[in-house]
C-alpha cells in the first residue's frame, strides 16, 4: 500500500513538470480604448509615468505606496519605482525605453516583490479623427519553467486584460472630464 501511495505521489508531482516542459513561457495582450480628445492631448498625458497614478489600477491599488523616481517624466530613461505593503502591488520599477513622439512609448517593467520578473509594455495613440484617439496598451512576459505550468491554469488574458481595460477605462474618464 505504501509503495502505492508513493507512486502516487511521485506521479502527482512529476506530471506537472513534464506538462511544463511542453507548455508555451511567452504571453502577451493588448486592449484598446477610444478617447474624444486629440492625439497629441492623449499621448502628452500618457507619457508622463506619474499620470498613472490616476488610471493605472495597479498603481491605484495602494496611493500610499512609496514612490521614487529618476530623471525627467515623459522622456526616456525615466523611471518609476514603487513600494508597497499591499501584497498585490508588490515592490518594482518602471522604465520608459522608447518614445516615439505622438505616436508610442515603451517601458521595461522589473518586477521585485512579490515575485521577481521582467516584462515589456507599451502605449500606442492613434488618430481616428481630429478629436478622437485610440489608446492601445500592451503588455509582454514570459514564465521560466516550470513556473510557466501556471499558465494552464491561470487565465492571464483574462486576469492582465481586465486590468488593463480598467486602467483605459480610467483614462478615459480622466481625459474626457
Amino acid at each position: 500500500m505504501l509503495k502505492k501511495i508513493l507512486i502516487g505521489v511521485a506521479v502527482v508531482v512529476s506530471l506537472p513538470l513534464i506538462i511544463a516542459l511542453f507548455t508555451k513561457k511567452d504571453y502577451s495582450l493588448e486592449r484598446e480604448i477610444i478617447i474624444a480628445k486629440p492625439r497629441q492631448e492623449v499621448f502628452n498625458y500618457i507619457k508622463l509615468l506619474k499620470n498613472q497614478d490616476h488610471y493605472s489600477k495597479w498603481v491605484m491599488m495602494d496611493p500610499k505606496s512609496r514612490k521614487t523616481y529618476k530623471g525627467t517624466d515623459g522622456e526616456v530613461g525615466f523611471a518609476a519605482a514603487w513600494d508597497s505593503d499591499n501584497k498585490n502591488v508588490g515592490q518594482g520599477e518602471q522604465t520608459i525605453s522608447n518614445i516615439v513622439d505622438g505616436q508610442r512609448m515603451d517601458l521595461d517593467l522589473h518586477f521585485i516583490k512579490p515575485f521577481d520578473g521582467r516584462a515589456k509594455a507599451y502605449m500606442i495613440t492613434e488618430s481616428v479623427s481630429e478629436t478622437q484617439t485610440k489608446v492601445k496598451w500592451g503588455f509582454s512576459s514570459s514564465m521560466k519553467y516550470p513556473l510557466n505550468f501556471m499558465l494552464l491554469v491561470m487565465n492571464m488574458e483574462k486576469m492582465l486584460g481586465d486590468d488593463i481595460s480598467e486602467g483605459l477605462g480610467n483614462l478615459k474618464k480622466e481625459l474626457e472630464k
